[in-house]
This record gives structure tokens, sequence and C-alpha cells, in this order.
């Protein structure tokens, strides 16, 4: 039976020798006979762990029994009670950890692709005109939302499903938050996937004000003042790091948020957008995580030769073993166990080299993983004209100073409750990278659904 087969159905890709030269999607999905072949290796158990894997709880055995047989539309409707923008989480979640890191199957071989089985159902009911489920009339109460990323939009979804009336303020000017100008073309299309998923948000009846910036326009406050009443802040993480060492002003040295948001929000990658980006001859991106990924992929495909520098080995790498897989299979070259000390000027001040130290690992540190440690007298430099810096990024502090009685953590993080989204704040609420700072889609996706849940106890009982 073909519920007995080991291997998973393998997802058809571009060739990396002609992707690397274009932001067309890398992965194709599933295709109908694929998806219902992958869908019959699905044990459909009892208790199902791959549930217990899923941030936002998806009832995974349904949708993929629905998909069987072949009811896609209602397969369709079981993921939308949970999940807002399963396009996108098809694409983008680390479901080798979550989900599919549960899955029963992958035991004794391959788990079942159940990103690839979302991503397939999303795609079939954007292109048959299905929309998700509302609310059947309203409840008569107002909430704010601040920003249109993962956790805004996610929270403001549930809460419309709810009956409540919601309108998310974002500051730039198109929704999605790191959706649209953080995760390239190339992994998540902002056209076909990005824009139509916050289409079917707004379908729920969530209002969207976008160049709205909370904080400068009007404050959380003055947003209750008005008649919300009550407020989720999921405002993301959009501050970068730096490291601090010598030569980071000079020109060429970019933060890997700057360089992401003009090639993806502002369309640089597009000859017909007027956006300016520097095209490196050699770029050096630090970092290991998935925006690291981003960034060297990007930088290859706008002509750059690129290594990446990471100060742990391959083991520790956080990026996700896919895009460590196709950044390989693209040309990126990987310098490990090497830590930059200094970035090297020329005389005009643009970025000349990078000069870096190898390293070694030493005992395992409160993450976790084993501490990298300085190997004396091993220097040496890479030649490049272009540094881009991706060492995580923390909460803008303008919502946190603008708001009375809305306490901070000592990383600039909202205080909030992990289980409802509750901050010191009465009334006010928020949850995704804000207050863990920067972490993946479906966590902040997660902090969306907690802070519904929140907001929905509070205002039930402002009515007893």
């Amino acid at each position: 039976m073909a519920n007995n087969v080991l291997e998973k159905i393998p997802v058809r890709e571009q060739e990396p020798s002609v992707r690397a030269t274009n932001f067309e999607e890398v992965c194709y999905g599933y295709n109908k006979e694929e998806a219902l072949a992958e869908s019959e290796r699905c044990l459909n158990c009892k208790k199902p762990k791959c549930v217990e894997g899923c941030p936002v709880a998806i009832n995974i055995p349904k949708f993929i029994a629905e998909l069987k047989d072949g009811n896609f539309e209602q397969a369709y409707q079981t993921i939308s009670e949970s999940s807002s923008l399963p396009a996108v989480c098809g694409r983008v979640c680390p479901q080798e950890t979550q989900c599919e890191g549960k899955c029963i199957r992958g035991i004794k071989g391959d788990a079942v692709s159940i990103g690839k089985l979302e991503r397939f159902v999303a795609d079939w009911a954007r292109e048959n005109g299905v929309k998700p489920k509302g609310a059947a009339e309203k409840n008569g109460h107002k909430v704010a939302v601040i920003g249109a990323g993962p956790a805004g939009l996610t929270c403001a979804g549930d809460l419309a499903r709810m009956g409540y009336d919601v309108t998310i303020f974002e500051a730039l000017h198109k929704p999605g938050g790191v959706l649209t100008y953080g995760i390239p073309e190339f992994r998540l299309p902002k056209d076909a996937v990005v824009a139509a998923e916050v289409e079917n948000v707004k379908a729920l009846g969530v209002t969207i004000e976008t160049d709205h910036v909370v904080g400068k326009a009007d404050t959380i406050d003055e947003l209750m003042e008005e008649g919300f009443e009550a407020v989720f802040i999921g405002s993301g993480a959009g501050l970068p790091k730096f490291m601090g060492i010598p030569g980071e002003n000079a020109s060429g040295v970019f933060s890997a948020n700057e360089y992401l948001t003009r090639n993806n929000l502002m369309k640089a990658f597009r000859d017909d957008y007027d956006t300016p980006i520097y095209r490196a001859k050699k770029a050096v991106i630090v970092g290991g995580g998935n925006v690291a990924m981003d960034a060297a992929r990007t930088a290859l495909r706008l002509g750059a030769e690129v290594h990446l520098v990471y100060r742990r080995s391959e083991a520790e790498l956080p990026a996700r073993a896919e895009e460590v897989h196709h950044a390989k299979e693209e040309g990126i070259i990987f310098d490990l166990l090497t830590n930059p000390v200094e970035i090297l000027e020329d005389e005009n001040g643009w970025v000349r080299g990078i000069r870096c130290i190898r390293m070694e690992l030493g005992e395992p540190d409160a993450s976790g993983r084993r501490s990298p440690v300085e190997i004396p007298g091993s220097e040496f430099e890479i030649e490049c004209d272009c540094v881009i810096m991706s060492l995580g990024t923390s909460p803008n502090p303008l919502i946190s100073s603008t708001t009375k009685g809305l306490e901070i953590n000592k990383r600039k993080c909202i205080i909030a409750d992990e289980a409802d989204g509750k901050t010191t704040k009465i009334g006010v609420y928020a949850g995704g990278d804000a207050v863990t700072g920067a972490a993946t889609v479906i966590l902040a996706m997660g902090a969306g659904r907690a802070g519904a849940r929140g907001i929905d106890e509070y205002i039930k009982a402002q009515e007893k």
C-alpha cells in the first residue's frame, strides 16, 4: 500500500546553475498527482504528534485526509481554521524541526511532507478563488493591531473570525512585514503569494492602514481613546545589530535588513524599478541564520562571488538545512569556524576586504552550542568590496518609548505573557519578534494566535 512507502515524493526545483541567475521561485511544489501520492503516506495517527509540533496547531491529519479524498476546498478550510498564511508557511516554515520532526513516519523513513502538502492546498485555493470563512456577524468590539507582519496578520485574522472589528496599522507602504521586505522573491513570491494571503485576511473583514507609524502619527493611548478596546503589538524586530569592530562605518557595509529591504520591498532586482542597490563583485556575509542565507543568495543573484563567514561549524548553523543545501548548490562559499575582527578600507573609505581569525569550538554556552574560541596567530584576509552583517535584530524602541506602562526587558523587547500575549499595560497585548527578538515566521504566528485568545478573554471579561 502507498502508506508503506518509506521515501517522500521528491519535489521539483529549478536547476542550481539556472536559478542562481534569476529571482524566480526555486521550489516548484507538488502538482495534483504528487500531492495525492504523498498524502497516501500519512498514517492518520490517533494521537498525532505532528499537531503538537505545529506552533499554530493545525489539524494536520484532518487536512491531509481531506486532501487524500480529493476534498481540496475542505482541506483548505481545515488549515484556515488555524492559519491565516498557509501558502507562506508551506514555503518558509522549518517543518523539519516542527510538525515533520514529530511525524511517526520519520522514525523508519522519511516524514510526510506536511509543508509541501500545505503549500499545494493553499496554492490550489488561491488558483481556484477559494477564500477562508469569516465570522457570521460582528460582535460590536473594536481592536487595533500594530504591524502587518506574520504576528499581526495572524492575530487580526483570528479576531476577525471571532467577530471583532479589526484595524491593522502598518508603518510601511505595503503590508506583510518580513514576508514582504525580508524573505527574497525566490523563496516567497510577493505578488503571487504574499499579496494574496494579505487579501485573504482582508476578506475576513480586517482593515489595513499603511504608511501609519504608531508612535509618530498617534500613540497606543490615543488609539484606545479613539474607541479601540484592546491593542495587539506585532511590530517585529527591525533594528539591526552590528559587531562593533573597526571599519564597520566604511562605505559598502550593510545590514542584511537594509540590503534585503531594498531588493524585496523596493524591487531592486527588477530592471523596470529604479531602486539603487550596490551590486558587489565580491561580497562577504557575516552570520549563519536564514537571513544570512537570504542575503548571500540575493548577492549571488545580483552578480557577486559570495563568501559566508560564520564563527561556528556547519553543525551549529542556525539556518534551515534546506536553505544551507540550496546555498551550497548555487555556489555560496562557506568560511566556517571564522570570525571577522576588522573591516578594511581603501583610501576613499570603501570596503577593500575583511580581516578574520580562525576559531575552534570549546565548551557549550547558555544556548547549548559549543562556544567558539579564537586560535591565536590564525588571522587572514578576504578581499571583498561589500560586507553584509546578518547578526540578528532587536525591536525598534519607538512604541515602548511612547507608551506609558509598557515594560521592556534588557534586550529592549516588550515583556508579554507567552500564553496570552498580555503585557504590563492593561488592554495591550504583544507577540512575535517585538517580544522574543528575531525568530521564525511560524513562531510569530503562534504568538499572534495567543494574543488573539488573550484579547478575546479580556474583552469578554469586561462585558461581565
